[in-house]
Parts: structure tokens; sequence; C-alpha cells
């Protein structure tokens, strides 16, 4: 044994030409950063003395390969180098010379002894009869390849048991992973040592590959490949080729459980000759290994292309969560700020004092002659301002609707006497919401009217595009976009948290129901909370509106919550029907504006003139008493014809200041209020989607003209209302809803049914009765009834005719058929006089349109 390791350790086998590598000067991985000099001798033990250190990674003259002789083998130890810098590898301005100048970074005294050269000198032990002839560093493996040559004795078998034995005995851990230890195995193949961008997993591609270009390779079973390559690891799965496949070579998947295991396998067994003993067929067949990766490039890219079903509701949730976490306290904070105006120029300091200092020297005359007026208004309706302000001091989880026609002065009583002290007041206002074109236009006016920022209204439009396509290409809807009412959700979901913070805000530590929870303290306080009034509820009498619905329950979920109280305005008087879907159970608080007495709006005309003669320039003249005598006096009539209607008796103040008569200027505003009802309600012209025929409008507008009031079921009654031609006007009870709400007439109440109509507006009663002294209009309208009514007879006419031929041609007349054939006949003979008599007026109408212009 000493013999042989004396002849081992004088076999040198550089001597020989045919081993010796050409000189080129390299910075090996155990000398990195150092270029050996001649004569310099590494202090080794005998199986490394003479090592031939100019070796390249890719084999001897770079061809990928490492040539062997009859006692010389390959051993392949694993767990030299961290796999984690295969990154490095992928770099452009990368080699692999690189990575042992930056391991070299790690050398010092204490790390020497985990050097990968030191780690194969000490897994080598000295008493084994080997020479290492050449070590080839594997970086993208971890490994290396140690070639060494052993005495006639004794089989390469041997020597690799016998370094595996010594390893298990003294295990050798690398500094990048202590609690892993180094190992080894032969290498049974021929190993291909290429420097391409492949990189280990833990998978492995076997190919069956002839010996020769003449013979055929045998595809192996999974129980041969088993028996080859388990020891090398554990393996997870062994998946052959399909059978119906006609890809060649045949191939088989070897995954492993670790990725060392699968280094170490196909190092130690690429090219490897499977005999014919062992399943390889008659001529052999060889082993081509890959490294296989288990998952595409783009793996997770295709996933998200090939699932839109999931991927785009789940970016949908994701983008909501997101914008919802980002945006809502920005929303909600210009929520706050637009309820209690912090940012409103007109409460800064600066602007009352410069407010405060031209007091005196700009007069504001138009607004206080208003500000007088309205007082006398206030005074006569202070009993409706004390029961709204006591409502407002009282814990009730309901509404307080206030109703009145426009022009009733609602909206002023509420905000500038009811609220004029409340700090935290929000005015919405439905008339732009709901007359908003589309739904981004309706959510903008909506977030404007509650001061919701920042809003992205073309976001719905674009995002319906997107749901859209979402839907033709995946057959569902994404929910990438979003409704009209789950927008309007979001928007005053955000407008309750703002409220709730601002009523929040009265509270006091140091009050002595602090210890209260918070709908516990805006219970017992609600004085503190804040007030939402609501104007213009029901503009266009549109109870199933999803604008009305969604602030009836918002504003029910205001109240019954204690967040707030709420005021709706309203001029429609069926407002009920609408806010008892949000609150079914609660009776509300109402007050009914009418309008003003006479006596209170002469006061009202009269302090609009006195406070405008007040502020007359001292050069004027004053009007003498006798004209201011006549004046008053014709002011008592034209009162009496213009009614108690706030708006009305600002106009007719205005006309006054300009100079003219009380009698003219209630006669100018008689014909204005004609010409808009021949526009708005007589023109023949369409109007769309308007719920009512002129001949309706005209019928109501010449009974009115004769009679103050008319009872409700008789004009359902009229030919004109129970027979109409037009699609639209069929039904009568429609049809008067329609022109209430459009004011032309008003509808009366007696015992919670509809009872009586009136004119829309007291100098409209005067307006009829000018447009039926009109011959011309008279006569035209009157014919369009006329030919309406006619056609409605002849019609009925020739059903009667149709079922008296019906019954003629029955062969034989039975004896019951003789009271219906009167009964039709009677019918036929009353309906014929009836055209008659029509005929006869038509043309005097028309004679008269004839004559006259």
């Amino acid at each position: 044994m000493q013999s042989a390791r004396r002849v081992h350790r004088a076999f040198n086998p550089t001597s020989l030409p045919g081993l010796r590598a050409p000189r080129i000067h390299t910075r090996e991985f155990y000398n990195a950063g150092k270029l050996p000099r001649a004569g310099q001798q590494l202090k080794t033990n005998g199986a490394l003395k003479g090592l031939r250190r100019e070796s390249t990674q890719t084999g001897e003259d770079q061809t990928g390969h490492i040539s062997e002789s009859s006692n010389e083998a390959i051993l392949f130890f694993d767990g030299l180098f961290p796999l984690r810098l295969n990154w490095a590898f992928r770099l452009p301005w990368t080699n692999q010379r690189s990575l042992p100048q930056i391991l070299s970074r790690f050398n010092s005294p204490t790390l020497s002894a985990y050097e990968p050269m030191n780690m194969i000198k000490q897994a080598i032990p000295s008493s084994v009869p080997m020479k290492v002839i050449e070590i080839l560093p594997r970086y993208k493996d971890g490994g290396a390849f140690v070639k060494f040559s052993h005495p006639e004795g004794i089989t390469a078998k041997e020597i690799e048991g016998l370094v595996e034995g010594y390893l298990r005995d003294k295990p050798i851990k690398p500094w990048f992973n202590p609690f892993r230890q180094i190992h080894t195995n032969l290498v049974r193949g021929k190993p291909w040592l290429e420097d391409l961008y492949r990189f280990p997993s833990s998978r492995i591609k076997v190919e069956f590959v002839p010996t020769s270009p003449e013979s055929q390779a045998a595809e192996l079973s999974q129980e041969t490949l088993y028996s080859l390559f388990r020891r090398y690891g554990k393996l997870a799965e062994i998946t052959s080729q399909p059978s119906d496949s006609k890809i060649l070579p045949k191939y088989a998947y070897l995954d492993f459980s670790r990725v060392r295991h699968a280094i170490m396998a196909k190092n130690c067994m690429h090219g490897f000759k499977v005999l014919e003993a062992e399943g390889g067929g008659k001529a052999g067949t060889g082993l081509r290994l890959s490294f296989e990766a288990k998952m595409k490039a783009h793996w997770v890219r295709d996933w998200l292309k090939d699932h839109p079903r999931v991927v785009i509701p789940l970016v949908a949730a994701i983008i909501a969560t997101v914008t919802a976490a980002a945006f809502d306290p920005i929303r909600t904070f210009f929520i706050k700020a637009h309820i209690d105006h912090s940012f409103a120029l007109t409460n800064s300091r600066i602007y009352k004092w410069f407010k405060s200092q031209a007091t005196d020297i700009f007069a504001f005359r138009l607004h206080k002659s208003e500000e007088a007026g309205l007082t006398a208004i206030w005074d006569d309706r202070k009993e409706a301002i004390e029961q709204i302000s006591t409502w407002l001091m009282e814990t009730a989880d309901t509404f307080i609707v206030v109703q009145g026609p426009r022009g009733s002065g609602k909206k002023e009583l509420i905000l500038d006497q009811a609220l004029k002290d409340r700090k935290h007041t929000l005015v919405i206002d439905c008339k732009p919401i709901q007359e908003a074109h589309g739904d981004s236009a309706t959510i903008a006016s909506a977030a404007a009217a509650v001061g919701y920022r920042p809003v992205f209204s073309w976001m719905n439009s674009f995002s319906s595009l997107i749901d859209l396509a979402a839907q033709g290409t995946i057959g569902v809807k994404s929910g990438f976009s979003e409704t009209l009412d789950s927008q309007l959700s979001k928007i005053f979901s955000n407008t309750s948290t703002a409220l709730k913070q601002l009523a929040l805000d009265y509270r006091k530590k140091e009050d002595k129901d602090a210890s209260l929870t918070d709908d516990d303290w805006l219970e017992a306080h609600p004085e503190c909370r804040p007030v939402v009034v609501i104007d213009n509820f029901l503009h266009k009498n549109e109870e199933s509106s999803v604008v009305y619905d969604k602030i009836s329950e918002w504003a029910a979920g205001l109240t019954t919550a204690n967040v707030a109280h709420v005021i709706f305005l309203t001029n429609d008087i069926s407002y009920s029907k609408s806010l008892s879907k949000a609150l079914p159970d609660r009776v509300f608080r109402q007050i009914s504006l009418g309008d003003i007495t006479p006596e209170v709006a002469k006061k009202f005309v009269l302090t609009h003139l006195d406070i405008d003669k007040q502020d007359i320039a001292a050069g004027k003249a004053e009007l003498s008493a006798e004209q201011r005598s006549a004046d008053l006096e014709e002011l008592d009539e034209c009162i009496d014809t213009l009614g108690g209607r706030l708006t009305d008796l600002e106009f007719l103040a205005r006309r006054l200041k300009t100079g003219q008569t009380p009698k003219r200027a209630v006669s100018e505003i008689i014909e204005q209020s004609a010409s808009e009802i021949l526009k708005m309600y007589l023109s023949t012209v369409d109007k769309g989607e308007r719920k009512w025929s002129p001949e309706q409008a005209w019928y109501l507008v010449k009974s009115l003209a004769a009679n103050d009031t008319l009872r409700y079921n008789e004009v359902l009654l009229s030919n004109t209302f129970a027979s109409s031609l037009s699609a639209t006007a069929a039904n009568g009870e429609s049809v008067l809803e329609a022109l209430s709400a459009a004011e032309l007439i008003s509808i009366q109440s007696n015992n919670g049914r509809p009872g009586m109509i009136k004119a829309g507006k007291p100098v409209y009663q005067a307006a009829f009765k000018l447009l039926t002294e009109d011959h011309v209009l008279t006569s035209r309208l009157d014919l369009a009834i006329l030919t309406e009514l006619t056609k409605i007879e002849t019609k009925s006419i020739d059903k009667y005719e149709t079922e008296l031929t019906m019954l003629g041609s029955l062969p034989k007349q039975p004896r019951e058929v003789g009271p219906r054939v009167q009964f039709l006949l009677d019918k036929l003979a009353a309906s014929q006089k009836k055209v008659q008599n029509w005929e006869k007026e038509m043309g005097v109408l028309k004679k008269v349109l004839m004559d006259e212009y």
C-alpha cells in the first residue's frame, strides 16, 4: 500500500505531452486575484501536489468534454458555490470568470477553511490512493469536477466509496449554507461542460439517443430510470412521453425533490450508455440530459391572460379598495369643508373687515328693500318658523316636510329664518341632479351638491366600455363598471360620514355624558346635529326616479341613526307616496305654505315701495298725495287680482318702482301669464313626452275662466278626458296630475282624496279669462275640441254599425236580440245627433276664423 502511495505521489500527468495544457494564465477560484508565478508551489497534501492550474471551465481545449484514460475517473463535488448567485450570470457584462473575484471578497483568515479550494482539499483525505489531475469549477451548478488517476489495483468505484465514507464521518459544510454538507459522486457518463445561459432546475429532461447513427434507441421504463437516478436524490415524479407523441428522440421527465439532487444527476449521468442487460436495447441507449424549467418564463402573465373571468373582477376589486382607501378620507374632508364653509371667503376675517368698512360707502338698495319686504311675511308666518325651530330641538327620527307651490317662499323660510343660527347646514337641490343628461352628468351634479371631490365621473363611461368589452370576450359582466345607483351610494355614504363627524365635533371630554357611545350621545343631543335641506324634491313628479329613491333612502338612514335632521322642500302634494317607501312606519312632520293673505300682500308691496322712496335722492320730486292715494286704491284691487304668490308680488313691486301704475303693471303681468299658458300648455307643436293634449288643457282653461273651481270627478267624466285620442293622454287622472305638476292647475284634497281643481296661480285665473276673451283663439281651440269629439263619436258609430251588421246577418232573428238591436239603434241615433250639432258649431267657428284676424 505504501509503495502504491509513493507511485501515486511521484506520478505527474502534466509531464506527458498529450496531457499538457497550453500555458494560459488564469485567475483560479482558489487563488482569486493573484496570477501564478513560475516555480510557485501550493501547500497541499499528496493528492493535490502538482495539480494542473490552467484548466478551463469548458474542458480541455474548450471542447466541452473531459478526456479520460484507462486509469482515470471524475468525481463531482456539489455545494461549493452558492446557487443564489446564478442571477449574476444573466447580466450582460458578467462572465463566469468574475465569480471567483466576487467570492474572493469573502476570503479572510477566519473564513479560509471555507474557501472552495480548501474544501476540496479537506474532502479528499491523504489516505485515499488517488491523484488529482485537474479541477474544473462549475459555478452555475455550484460544484466542481475533479479529474483524478488511480492505481491498477483499485477501481474508481472503490475510491468513490472511500471519499463518500470520509465525508459521512467528517462532514464539510460551506460558509454560505452551514446546514448542508458537501456530497460527491462518481461521474458515470460523459459530462458536457457548456457555458450557455442554461441554469439548474429540479426537473431534468432525459432524451434516449442511439449510440451510433445506424442503431436505434430504446425508450426506458420508469422502473429503469428510477434505478439509475435514485442514488442521486429523492425523485418526486417520473413523467414518460405520451404514447401518441411522435416527437423524436423519445424522452422522459425526472422531477427531483431538490435542485442539488438534479444537478448531481445531470453532471454524473449525462452521456451514460445503458446496456442491453439494463433495458437499453440491442445496441444500447445513450442518455442526454438537460435542465427543464418547470414553469414557463411568463407563466404569471400567461395565467392572467388565460383567466379573465377571475382576473378582471379581482382587478376591479383591488382598484375599488385602493381608491376607497386613498380618496375616501380626502372626499370626507372636502364634504365637511363644504358644509361648514371652512374655505369660504365670506367667513374670513379680512373679508368681514372690508365689508364693515365699505358698508357706509356702498348701499345695496335692492337687498335692503327685499329684506324689509320679507320681514312682513315672516311676521305672518312666525308660527311656522317657531314650529320648525322646535322640531329641530327634539329627538324624532322622522322627516320634516315643507310643502307649497313655487314662489311661496319655502326655501327662504327655512334657510333665512328657521336655520339662520345653524352653523352646519347642507342644502341639496334635486333640480340640477334630476335634469342632468347621462349618468356621468348626474354623478357630477350630485357630487357638486355635497362638495364630494375628487370625483371621476368620466371613469363611469370608460369603465362601462371596458365592462362591455369584457362581456363580449368572456360572456359575463366583469363588474368593473359601477351603476348610477352604486355611485350615488358612495357619494351619500361619504356625506353621512362627514355629517356624523361634524355632529361629534361638539362633544367635549369634560362633558357629563362624555362616556356615552357616539350613537347614544347623538340621540341625547339633537341640537348638535347638522340639518340637511333637500330642495325641489319631486321636481318633475317622477316618483320612481333613481335619484329621488336614493335621496329618500339616504335621508331615512340619517334620521333613524340620529346623524342629522332632514327637511324636504317640495311643490308636489303627493310627496307622501315617495317618502313612505323610505320610512313606512313614521308620521311626517309637515307644514303647508300657501299664498299669503291680501293684507300681508299689500304690506309686502308697500314695504318695498317705502324703502325705495327713502333712498330717492333729495333732488327728485316726491309723488303727490293725490297720486299716492289713487295708487293705493288701485293697489287693493290689483292685489285681489294678483293673489298672494310672492314671486308675482315681487314682480309687481319692481314694476311699480319703475313708475307704472298698479293697474298697468297687473295688466302686463296678466298678459305675460297668458302668453306663457298659450306657449306651454296650449301649443299644438310637439313638446316631446307631454302627458296632456292641448284640447284637455284648453278645456280646463275655458272651464276655470267661467268658474273659479271645478269638481275633480266632473272633469274626469267629460268627453275630452274620458275618451282622448292621444295615447299619452288617455288616462284622465295622470293628465290632471301632470298639469298640476306643471302648475297650470292646483288640486285640493278633501278627506285625503282629490276633490277640487283651481288655477295653478291666482294670476292664472285672470289670464284664463283674458284668453277666453280672444274670439279667434277661442274659436280655433274650440274647433280642435269639437274635431276630436267628432272623431270619437264617429268611431263609436262605426262600432255600433259593425255590431248591427253582424246581428242582421243571422239567419233567424231571435226574440232576445231585439232589445240589443234597439239599444244600438238608440246609441247610433244619439251619436249621430251629437255629430250633427257639433258640425253646426264647427261651421260657425270656421266662419269666425275666416272673418277675423
